[in-house]
């Protein structure tokens, strides 16, 4: 097994909340994982966090995968997959947490493929007025995003700062508007220093324009994943 594999091997845990395929090194999760979270304990909730049920032999106490809150099965009953934490069957969420859970499965199930597929973008590093045509594509491992052209990139996706998704076609109303291109600024490891890349999408063929139009939205939705992450 080479060093990359060892690193992104994988381990099954039971807790719980449930069995999770986690990985064996901390430093090898996502960038857009979230950790499991304490579970608020069973003394100190009497009653439903949402409805106010006092808990007792008849009505039971659940907890949520996500939040941790205590709920009686009214107001945790659903059961929802939660990819972010790893999870390897759907776990059982409050009604808030299960539909947050059910807009990011879009992201795992279309828009992380469309990133790790790439797109064809001109790239500018800083303040150059050079730019180069490279194909842009998030990592198997989803921890770099990968640029190849003339030159070869590697940005690490936790290092990254800010994205500024660049749009056209704005009208009063706010309608008609496509990304075309974005800003990132991103730290080098073992520096402070800030670096930016523009990302200028293809203007070649149409089929072009929307693969990247997707691409970037794709990315929007990462960057927003990231943020919550970071913030947890």
């Amino acid at each position: 097994m080479s060093g990359c594999e060892a690193r992104d091997a994988k381990k099954l845990v039971r807790s719980p909340s449930g069995l999770r395929m986690v990985p064996e090194h901390r430093s090898a999760r996502s960038p857009f994982g979230l950790d499991e979270p304490p579970w608020v304990p069973d003394k100190e909730c009497p009653r439903c966090m949402q409805c106010d049920t006092k808990f007792d032999f008849i009505t039971r106490k659940h907890h949520c995968r996500r939040c941790g809150k205590c709920f009686c099965d009214k107001c945790c009953s659903k059961k929802v997959p939660l990819p972010r934490m790893c999870f390897v069957d759907p776990v059982r969420q409050c009604a808030e947490c299960a539909l947050i859970s059910q807009k990011e499965t879009e992201f795992y199930d279309k828009q992380l493929k469309v990133l790790m597929n790439g797109a064809t973008f001109f790239v500018t590093l800083g303040t150059s007025e050079k730019s180069e045509l490279m194909v842009c594509r998030l990592s198997n491992n989803q921890r770099y995003l990968v640029l190849d052209g003339d030159s070869h990139y590697e940005i690490e996706i936790i290092q990254i700062s800010t994205v500024q998704i660049l749009t056209e076609g704005f009208t009063p109303g706010g309608g008609n508007t496509r990304a075309v291109g974005m800003i990132l600024q991103y730290k080098v490891p073992g520096s402070e220093e800030l670096m930016q890349m523009k990302f200028t999408a293809t203007e070649d063929f149409s089929c072009n324009k929307k693969l990247s139009a997707s691409w970037l939205a794709a990315m929007h939705k990462a960057t927003k994943l990231l943020y919550e992450s970071r913030d947890q």
